[in-house]
């Protein structure tokens, strides 16, 4: 259960899934329910909100498309939910038909407080679906060993011996290095030319406002590329677009792509980074991360969450240290510091090409020796058969 699924896919979590399905399927019989519009693989059946809840709180319209979900997996063995918004479906379907729910964790509402600028009081009911489900589900994925601190700490009353840690994977055989510089140039990067390359959603817990900032330090030369789209609120996307523009009037080689890049064009821009940027404030594990690293790209990345478990800082990338307050915004308690450190480390790995380029190769390997989606469908298939 998923509200993303190929092709509606615009993060991790939607990732995750169309991997996992893939690697599971050899060995389970796996049906795909998700949000969106219907869909023409076999085993895959799409819901939308009921026409009655048009215009309302999105919380409400995912609770309806829940609730259909819910209806319609009777006979099935196991339920296994991913994020939030297919939670009360997995919830409802393990009360409704006396089955075992599992639910994965790719990020917690608790740890999300911005969430409330985009869902108004539907913040407090999708607070309300992940705490219910989490405290009833038969067993909790963490996609990190960070992941599953956070998940602890955020509900203090669950059983610790039900949630188990399984990471993130990345598809070796897609994500690779690609060597198409016309195609770089064509997105308007020039690849003769160092460069740092974020690509993220625009919301809150990405942290691109204190890369904008972190970017007016970065060398006269350095590139700087976003593949930046899908924003939370027209706030955010606000904040982002004035901090680009004001960024463009003082250096060259600003590029903004705010469209989702098909994986072809997006690994070409990944192999041509001289390092790729991850400044999230709250991070359960990163696929974009693994990504770069796939691409043989450096990664810097902001010393959260679960990044610290996929970037070897020395080895694959460098990290970046941060405090963070502890009221669940992952705000720094010293954002002048957090944005001094980041353009400085950001500086250190660009300015070294050679250094930057084993830090790729070594970020390639350790992602084949880590992060196939083989060794966590097999991780995640004995969950589901200790359940049965």
């Amino acid at each position: 259960m998923s509200r993303e699924y190929p092709p509606e896919v615009y993060g991790g979590a939607g990732v995750h899934v169309a991997e996992l399905v893939k690697a599971l399927r050899p060995t389970v019989d796996v049906v795909v329910r998700a949000f969106g519009k219907p869909r023409d693989e076999p085993g895959v059946f799409s819901y939308q909100a009921p026409s009655e809840l048009a215009g309302a709180n999105p919380a409400l319209a995912t609770l309806g498309t829940d609730l259909q979900i819910a209806q319609d997996v009777a006979g099935a063995d196991i339920v296994h939910s991913h994020t939030w918004y297919a939670n009360g479906a997995g919830q409802l379907a393990s009360l409704l038909h006396g089955i075992p729910h599992v639910v994965t964790a790719h990020s917690l509402e608790p740890l999300r407080p911005w969430k409330a600028e985009q869902l108004g009081g539907g913040y407090r009911v999708s607070s309300w679906i992940e705490r219910t489900a989490f405290a009833d589900a038969a067993a909790v994925i963490a996609v990190s060993d960070g992941m599953r601190r956070d998940i602890l700490r955020a509900y203090p009353t669950l059983d610790e011996s039900k949630v188990s840690v399984v990471y993130n994977g990345i598809d070796l055989d897609a994500w690779k290095p690609v060597d198409d510089r016309e195609l770089v140039r064509s997105l308007g990067i020039d690849p003769d030319r160092p460069s740092v390359v974020f690509v993220g959603r625009i919301t809150r817990q990405k942290g691109l406002p204190y890369l904008l900032r972190a970017a007016r330090r970065l060398h006269p030369d350095v590139q700087l590329v976003l593949c930046a789209g899908a924003p939370d609120t027209p706030e955010i996307l606000a904040e982002v677009r004035a901090g680009v523009e004001e960024l463009a009037t003082t250096r060259t080689g600003v590029v903004w792509i705010d469209r989702l890049l098909p994986q072809r064009e997006l690994s070409a821009v990944l192999s041509v980074a001289t390092t790729f940027v991850c400044p999230s404030v709250y991070e359960p594990l990163g696929i974009v991360n693994l990504e770069a690293m796939a691409c043989g790209a450096a990664v810097v990345g902001t010393a959260t969450g679960g990044i610290p478990e996929v970037v070897d800082d020395g080895v694959t990338g460098r990290l970046v240290p941060i405090e963070q307050a502890q009221d669940g915004t992952g705000t720094p308690i010293h954002p002048d510091r957090f944005v001094d450190d980041l353009a400085a480390t950001l500086n250190e790995v660009v300015s070294d090409p050679a250094t930057a380029s084993a830090y790729g190769a070594a970020g390639r390997v350790r992602a084949e020796k880590e992060f196939g989606w083989q060794q966590i469908a097999r991780q995640t298939a004995a969950i589901y058969e200790s359940l049965l």
